[in-house]
């Protein structure tokens, strides 16, 4: 892969609020939680990956970049210097790409400090572009219908997935289904991207390439040495109000059926950092986490780096988790292929960013879509399939995860 030298350099700048105004409408770069993250605009350096090997060619590539670059970092804070958004497809066999996308300017903004970077080819002459905040393009609002597995479609598919696991051919599989439209031409994706960011600010709202979302559950944070994750599996729609609700969390907590897929999940990604840590402890008991239309069960991991691991090396050892494709991987993957009609892309892939140094946060690009060039809209949703499975409640749970870029997008 022929890497070009970049310059890169940081400096502090005012408060700047507003992340999602600087972004350009049509191909937005934002990595964002609670008001506060990462906003890129532009394109220095775009790396496009493929296959089995898609993230260790990422993270051997990144190196070459970082190796070359000439960085003048002041402010030597996490979020600063030179970094790429990136966005991964979920199968090896995807047609989707996998890319890294180094942005010609990257405003941060963290606890009220802003700072920009602004990254050119080395001996090319630097962009003089300002920063600005451009208002929202004209309000749209689009239809999103089923797509190559319809509601029908999909409950056979559950079927289909809980007599697998009778056969005891796997224990777990996550299985999705898609919604499909088409956004209208010269569209600004912030407003759908603005809305997400409203509704779901405790979550991670991204766009990388097309693929735009709000995440709640973190894949992998490393920073100096220290990792930490969140696994979330086992969901309950909210209650009608506060003491339905509060029952709805119980019966969460208390479900074995849920707690089942969620041990699934939590396992599989200790089994996958486990050779890369020194240190690795977990929330004793899973806990609730309250999202705007739904309950998740959830599992905080935090651990100290023994191996010098960057991000892309963690994502590459934690991809696929049994939270988005069962147990064991290898079956419920093959699985997968059988029973969905159709290339999930970037769905349940990781999402996020890695800075110069290996340290980054990414997401599972959950309760998100990939708008194409031509306006194509794919969303997906899924769920976690085990033995007590069922399939209608398994499909109105599709239907609560595709409800904020339903929303977003209507």
């Amino acid at each position: 892969m022929n890497v070009q030298a970049l310059t890169v350099e940081t400096s502090p700048i005012a408060d700047i609020r507003q992340l999602i105004l600087l972004l350009d409408g049509r191909t937005p770069l934002l990595w964002m939680r609670r008001n506060q993250g990462l906003a890129g605009i532009g394109c220095a350096l775009r790396l496009e990956f493929s296959g089995p090997t898609r993230m260790t060619d990422a993270a051997a590539a990144w190196k070459q970049v970082v190796a070359l670059a000439t960085v003048t970092d002041p402010l030597a804070r996490t979020g600063t210097g030179l970094l790429a958004f990136g966005a991964f497809a979920f199968d090896e066999s995807s047609a989707q790409t996998s890319v890294l996308i180094v942005p010609e300017i990257i405003v941060g903004r963290e606890d009220g400090q802003c700072w920009v970077t602004r990254i050119h080819v080395t001996g090319q002459s630097a962009g003089a572009n300002p920063l600005a905040l451009h208002p929202l393009g004209d309000e749209y609002r689009i239809a999103l219908l089923p797509g190559a597995l319809p509601p029908a479609d999909f409950r056979t598919a559950v079927s289909s997935g809980i007599e697998r696991i009778r056969a005891q051919q796997v224990n777990k599989v996550v299985l999705a289904r898609d919604l499909i439209g088409r956004v209208p031409a010269e569209s600004d994706l912030r407003r759908a991207i603005s809305k997400l960011a409203l509704g779901y600010p405790d979550c991670w709202t991204y766009a990388v390439d097309g693929l735009i979302g709000s995440s709640p559950e973190t894949l992998i944070r490393a920073d100096h040495g220290s990792v930490n994750a969140r696994v979330l599996a086992g969901t309950i729609s909210r209650g009608a109000d506060a003491e339905d609700d509060r029952e709805a969390a119980l019966t969460l907590a208390t479900s074995s059926k849920d707690g089942d897929e969620h041990e699934f999940a939590v396992q599989s990604v200790l089994k996958s950092l486990r050779p890369h840590t020194s240190v690795l402890a977990t929330s004793e008991i899973p806990f609730t986490v309250k999202l705007p239309n739904l309950w998740h069960l959830a599992t905080d991991l935090e651990g100290t780096l023994s191996d010098g691991s960057t991000s892309l090396d963690l994502i590459a050892a934690l991809h696929p988790t049994a939270a988005v494709a069962g147990t064991p991987t290898l079956e419920a993957l093959s699985l997968i292929r059988e029973l969905e009609p159709f290339d999930r892309g970037r769905y349940a892939g990781p999402v996020g960013w890695v800075g110069a140094d290996g340290d980054g946060e990414w997401a599972i690009a959950l309760r998100c879509a990939q708008v194409a060039p031509e306006g194509g809209i794919t969303a997906y949703a899924g769920c976690g399939i085990v033995l007590d499975s069922d399939p209608d409640r398994e499909l109105a749970e599709t239907k609560m995860k595709f409800r904020p870029i339903v929303e977003a997008f209507g």
